[in-house]
C-alpha cells in the first residue's frame, strides 16, 4: 500500500518522488561542460531519482546564455531516458520563455518548469497571462516554479485559482518555505500536482500533501532522499523522520562557505567520474578551509 501524496490529476507526468534540480558542469574557464552536465543527471538517476530538472536554481541558469540553456537541455535528454526530463525554461520575459519552451519541447523534453518572471513587478493579471501564453506554445505539462525570495515575485492563492484553469498547467514546484500558503494551495487543487523545493521541507511538503521533492542535498546524495521518499511511501514515518533529521545535517554542511558553493564542492570531493567544475563568477566554489570544514562534517556524517 502507498502513503505517499497521488500526483494531481491534470499531471499526465504523475510526477512524484525525488526530482533533482541538476547541476550545469563548467570547464575551468566556466564554458559550459555538457558532458560532465549529463553525467552528473544520470548519476542521481542512477541513485534512483524518479526524474530530473535540468535548469533550476542548482543548475545556475540565470547564468547562462540562452544558446547555453538549450544546449544543456539537449544533453539531458540525451541522456536520460528512463525517468522524466523536466526542463526549466523561465526567463524574465514571455517572448523568451515561450522560445526556451518550444525548444525544450522539440528536443524531446518531458514537461517544463516555468519559474515567475522576476526583476520586474509581476501583478495577477501579468502573471496569469504569462502561464497561460507558455501553456498555449506547447503541448506539454507545464509546473510552475515558485521561488519569491529569488524572483521578488510571490503568487497569492486568488492568482493560483487562475492559474490551474489553464490547460496543460500540471503543477507547482514551491520554493517560499510558507507552509500555510502550500497546504491552503494544495487543498484549493487536488487536481494539480505539488513538489517540495526546499530540503527543509521535504517530510513536512510530503505530510502536507506534495507528491515529490526537488531536493538539492538529493544532487549529491540521491540515495539518501529517495530512502526518505521510500520511508514515508511505505508508512514508516519515524524512519523518514531520521531521514529528513539526516538532510537537516547535510543541508547545513553544505551551506558552509559561498553561496551555492556545497552541492558542486561535494561533488569534487565525491570524486564520482565527472567533473562539476566551478561555478560561473560571481559565484565561486568554497576555498581550501571550507571545502575542508565540510569533508570534516560529512564524514562526520558517515557520508563519505
Amino acid at each position: 500500500m502507498s502513503h505517499a501524496p497521488e500526483p494531481g490529476m491534470d499531471d499526465p507526468l504523475s510526477l512524484h518522488g525525488v526530482v533533482p534540480p541538476t547541476i550545469t558542469a563548467f570547464h575551468e574557464d566556466e564554458s559550459v561542460n555538457y558532458q560532465a552536465t549529463a553525467a552528473h543527471a544520470q548519476y542521481v538517476v542512477d541513485g534512483g531519482a524518479h526524474g530530473v530538472f535540468p535548469l533550476g536554481t542548482n543548475g545556475e541558469f540565470p547564468l547562462l546564455t540562452g544558446e547555453e540553456q538549450r544546449g544543456v537541455v539537449e544533453a539531458v535528454v540525451e541522456a536520460v531516458d528512463d525517468v522524466p526530463v523536466i526542463a526549466g525554461v523561465g526567463a524574465p520575459s514571455t517572448y523568451e520563455t515561450v522560445a526556451h519552451a518550444e525548444h525544450a519541447e522539440s528536443v524531446g523534453a518531458d514537461g517544463l518548469v516555468v519559474v515567475t518572471p522576476y526583476y520586474y513587478p509581476l501583478d495577477h493579471d501579468a502573471a496569469v497571462e504569462h502561464y497561460r501564453r507558455v501553456c498555449e506554445a506547447v503541448d506539454l505539462p507545464v509546473y510552475i516554479y515558485h521561488i519569491p525570495s529569488k524572483t521578488g515575485n510571490s503568487l497569492s492563492l486568488d492568482t493560483l485559482d487562475d492559474l490551474a484553469e489553464i490547460p496543460n498547467l500540471a503543477g507547482l514546484k514551491d520554493s517560499s518555505k510558507n507552509v500555510p500558503w502550500l497546504g491552503q494551495a494544495i487543498d484549493a487543487h487536488p487536481e494539480l500536482t505539488f513538489l517540495a523545493g526546499s530540503d527543509s521541507l521535504l517530510l513536512p511538503g510530503l505530510q502536507l500533501g506534495c507528491t515529490g521533492m526537488v531536493s538539492a542535498v538529493a544532487n549529491a546524495f540521491p540515495e539518501l532522499v529517495v530512502s526518505l521518499y521510500d520511508a514515508y511511501d511505505a508508512g514508516d514515518v519515524e524512519r523518514a523522520r531520521e531521514l529528513q533529521s539526516d538532510v537537516y545535517a547535510i543541508r547545513d554542511a553544505l551551506k558552509g562557505g559561498s553561496y551555492m558553493a556545497g552541492v558542486k564542492t561535494t561533488l569534487d570531493v565525491l570524486d564520482l567520474g565527472f567533473s562539476p567544475g566551478p561555478l560561473r563568477s560571481p559565484l565561486r566554489k568554497m576555498n581550501e578551509s571550507d571545502r575542508a570544514a565540510l569533508e570534516s562534517d560529512l564524514r562526520a556524517l558517515d557520508m563519505l
